[in-house]
């Protein structure tokens, strides 16, 4: 079979193209960006208008030049819903505020030193085993979804509809043309389709939805107790930010490190933006790095139109929204198999591409602590407790990775590997 065609970051595509192609990418979001501010007791309806401003502002900040879609944060679920419950929502929307200011001062630290030193704290072999956890520790998530529906006690049917799901994801993502452009999509309307027949789509809230609306928004209130309890995750969120950077650079073939700042920048400003409008704080989404890598589209282009329909669906669509609410768990389930396998393929990618030598015990050892003391945490929903805060299992293996990398002698007549390329640039 041919191989697909790479469409690039700067590449355009028609609009019949790219309005499919942006559609995928909002419903790959949709599920995780909804999640949170229920979670959370924030509205959805802003999260996702908020995903789509902070999708915008993000490209603006990289100049067009990064592709990557931003929904709302996990990390800071945790201390959203223990300020929620003792100082309401608006005064935790502030800590949202004030946790996107911070990314911006860090982003402007490292604009002041460079990026020079991620080449060495963060070599091949680890920045590698930081993608699979990426990827595998999503897997739990992933699962649960397709064989439970979030139950937490198996479920036949719901097995049986995301394992439809996920076979059509992967025929449609062997077809050639449109089809194999827009997989996650096709078989989410073939997952959505069967489970209707199954009887797991509730249509009666979309019916009385209404077309036209307005978009349900909070605002901040200042309370300094909320943003010393919020604020300070923004620190382990970049930590993740920069592994979904180098999974990116990894998945699209170019070298997006050297514009870090930016990046973080564009992500403090999409979390000033959510807090100030009543919205969780917004990251990097890894499902929608699972697309790009799945149908290998990696233009700019189709992350705007991605926005613009969060932007209407989320903000002045209703009926929109609740039909894609509507999506059975198991549906979005079955794709999210697939989405977080191709993550953690191109972990293991990278290390086959980079060549690193396993003979090494350096690399022996760093590889097996981070990957299993990561997923290990991230799949059995595990944190480190730190006081007032938590550090979630991809965040602490990266951590004790970058350590040992700096701790651990290399070999005799082995180079280091922060001597070599941190992100292998496939030559196309």
């Amino acid at each position: 079979m041919a191989e697909r065609e790479v469409i690039g970051v700067s590449d355009r595509v028609s609009v019949g193209k790219a309005i499919p192609l942006g559609i995928q990418h909002m419903m790959s979001m949709f599920g995780s960006t909804v999640l949170v501010p229920m979670l959370t007791g924030l509205h959805p309806s802003a999260a996702i208008m908020c995903s789509g401003i902070g999708t915008v502002c993000y490209l603006l900040m990289t100049k067009n030049k990064i592709p990557s879609y931003l929904g709302s944060s996990f990390a800071f679920i945790s201390p959203i819903i223990a300020v929620g419950a003792t100082q309401g929502t608006a005064a935790a929307l502030s800590g949202v505020v004030v946790a996107g200011l911070v990314f911006l001062a860090v982003a402007g630290i490292i604009k002041l030193i460079g990026t020079g030193w991620i080449d060495r704290i963060l070599p091949p072999v680890l920045i590698a085993s930081i993608i699979i956890v990426i990827g595998v520790g999503l897997s739990a998530t992933a699962v649960n979804m397709a064989l439970t529906g979030s139950t937490g006690e198996f479920n036949g049917i719901a097995t049986l509809v995301a394992g439809i799901t996920l076979f059509a994801a992967v025929i449609f993502s062997s077809m050639k043309g449109l089809i194999g452009t827009i997989p996650v999509l096709l078989a989410i309307i073939v997952g959505y389709i069967v489970a209707a027949f199954c009887g797991l789509v509730d249509l009666a809230p979309v019916a009385e939805a209404a077309w036209i609306g307005l978009p349900h928004l909070q605002f901040p209130e200042f309370d300094p107790v909320a943003i010393a309890l919020i604020a300070p995750v923004a620190l382990v969120v970049v930590i993740e930010h920069i592994g979904h950077l180098l999974v990116v650079s990894e998945v699209v073939g170019e070298d997006f490190v050297p514009m870090l700042p930016r990046s973080l920048a564009g992500d403090g400003i999409a979390t000033c933006i959510a807090g100030f409008l009543g919205s969780p704080p917004a990251t990097t989404y890894a499902e929608n790095i699972g697309v790009m890598s799945v149908t290998r589209v990696y233009s700019t282009q189709v992350f705007w139109y991605a926005a613009g329909f969060a932007f209407i669906v989320g903000g002045f669509c209703p009926k929109l929204e609740a039909l894609i609410m509507s999506i059975p768990t198991p549906v979005m389930g079955g794709v999210s198999l697939l989405l977080f396998g191709l993550i953690a393929s191109n972990g293991l990618r990278m290390l086959v591409t980079n060549n690193i030598d396993f003979g090494e015990n350096r690399n022996l050892m760093i590889a097996a602590v981070v990957i299993i003391l990561g997923v290990g945490m991230e799949c059995g929903g595990f944190s480190l407790p730190l006081g007032d805060y938590t550090i979630p299992g991809m965040a602490l293996s990266a951590i004790v990775g970058i350590i040992m990398n700096l701790v651990l002698p290399a070999a005799p007549g082995h180079p280091k590997d922060d001597e070599k390329p941190a992100v292998y640039i496939e030559e196309r």
